[in-house]
């Protein structure tokens, strides 16, 4: 496998996320999700992607098991957002306390992190979505800290505003920003990206295979279990799914001319995008992972890159729903 830098914090070129192992996307299988796990640094892929929210704190719990007695092998990534009160039940969101980008908060919330995982430090701290009534140079003020005392080595944004990582990278070196980007999520294209290259911040694009459906893993949400969040997603319904049929039955047909899976032509095309990106394509089986992994060696060419651009339709519909979309790009 080979290996990309986020900032100063080497990793491999490909991540494994681990959200769809314990929440939001149906049914769940440990013993495969753990075997996933432990089956990624068999391949090479040691950066881990993980978060509080996943359960919520039950990924985090999985993962620890996962990694256990290999933790320094692995680079573990997680994330802090939303408050665990004395009421959160692991695995109910619903019981999850509102989001808190304060100082103290910072500090409790790795504590519950590295008990869960079963380590004393994580490679990779992220807020996971940043917090509009705390100033960004307190939570970051925060995670510094947590570097200074060796709980964190590197920290992280998830979805934040250009002006938001100028302002963190201020008060800390800012090793990632992590954002939604794919074939058919490329708005980080416009501000964020060239952000983060300006400053030397790594960025890691998550859902790469656009939650599967780039993959062609699913045609209509009816495919998906009752659970699946996807079922109502803006793109995955009513005459939004019609068009983006479209759009994935077309990297589909330019996959199949290459010889490869509509999956590995899609993170090829993310890895093509430049050595400071690092996908996290997310799966809970070992035949998707491997064949994800695969997706490294793929070589796109430019006319490759220039074909698709031409030729692939535009997306239909938000990637998230209303509420989601006022979480982003703050």
């Amino acid at each position: 496998m080979k290996t990309r830098k986020l900032g100063s914090l080497e990793v491999s070129a490909l991540g494994l996320g681990c959200m769809g192992m314990s929440a939001f996307y149906g049914s769940a299988d440990d013993g495969e999700a753990v075997a996933t796990i432990q089956r990624a640094l068999e391949l090479g892929i040691d950066f881990i992607d993980t978060a509080q929210l996943y359960g919520p704190m039950t990924n985090e719990e999985l993962v620890g098991r996962a990694i256990k007695g290999h933790r320094d092998e692995y680079v573990i990534a997680t994330k802090f957002a939303r408050r665990i009160e004395p009421t959160t039940v692991p695995g109910d969101l619903s019981t999850l306390g509102p989001l808190d980008g304060s100082a103290a908060h910072v500090k409790s919330s790795i504590e519950g992190s590295l008990k869960r995982l079963g380590t004393d430090y994580v490679d990779l701290y992220y807020q996971h979505r940043v917090d509009p009534n705390v100033p960004i140079e307190e939570t970051v003020g925060a995670m510094a800290e947590l570097v200074e005392q060796g709980k964190v080595r590197h920290i992280g944004l998830s979805e934040a505003a250009p002006e938001t990582i100028r302002r963190a990278h201020a008060v800390h070196p800012v090793t990632a920003v992590q954002t939604e980007y794919s074939l058919w999520s490329r708005d980080a294209e416009d501000e964020v990206l060239p952000t983060c290259r300006e400053l030397g911040i790594g960025f890691v694009p998550y859902s790469p295979l656009g939650r599967g459906f780039l993959s062609g893993r699913f045609k209509s949400p009816d495919e998906l279990d009752a659970s699946d969040f996807r079922r109502s997603g803006p793109r995955f319904t009513g005459e939004n799914l019609d068009a983006n049929l479209e759009l994935a039955a077309k990297v589909a047909e330019l996959a199949e001319e290459k010889g490869i899976t509509p999956a590995q032509l899609a993170i090829a095309w993310v890895l093509a995008k430049g050595d400071d990106l690092v996908p996290i394509p997310g799966t809970k089986r070992r035949t998707y992972l491997e064949e994800n992994a695969a997706a490294v060696d793929v070589v796109l060419s430019e006319a490759d890159l220039a074909r698709i651009d031409a030729e692939l339709p535009p997306v239909a519909g938000e990637r998230y729903n209303e509420a989601g979309m006022a979480t982003i790009n703050l």
